[in-house]
């Protein structure tokens, strides 16, 4: 296992413990977080990171972060995996994505997560997981 996807691993165990002080200890003060490049702002600075988490973990239970795929390239960590939770009133979400994280020394700069928002967005709204989500679910998980 690689330097950079051994932190992200202690980070998936801090986010499925609801340890948002264990997340954000990974994170460089200065991080720029693109939660969905191309949808979203991106939220910049430990503060809005805590202010995202806090907003995600009021809505995710039963955590399963996955990681199906990755590969490092110098500081540069690339994923893919998929996102899967209940949400307070139990409906399951599974949102697969592909991302790339950047690192200075141990902690995480850069972080870029290239999701569909609206897979999660018609699940939470009660539409079930569509067949090619349910195909990408049950893959071999990655070392």
């Amino acid at each position: 296992m690689g330097r950079c996807y051994g932190i992200l691993r202690q980070v998936i165990e801090a986010w499925q413990a609801k340890d948002i002080d264990g997340v954000l200890s990974h994170m460089a003060d200065d991080i720029v977080w693109h939660y969905a490049v191309a949808v979203l702002p991106p939220v910049r600075g430990k503060a809005a990171a805590r202010k995202l988490l806090g907003r995600f973990q009021a809505d995710m239970h039963a955590i399963q972060w996955r990681i199906f795929a990755h590969a490092e390239a110098g500081d540069r960590l690339f994923v893919e995996g998929v996102d899967e939770y209940r949400t307070a009133d139990g409906r399951r979400v599974a949102t697969p994505y592909a991302g790339v994280l950047e690192f200075r020394g141990d902690l995480i700069t850069s972080w870029r997560d290239y999701v569909d928002l609206s897979v999660a967005t018609e699940q939470k709204a009660g539409a079930p997981l569509s067949p090619q989500v349910e195909s990408l679910l049950d893959r071999p998980l990655a070392e």
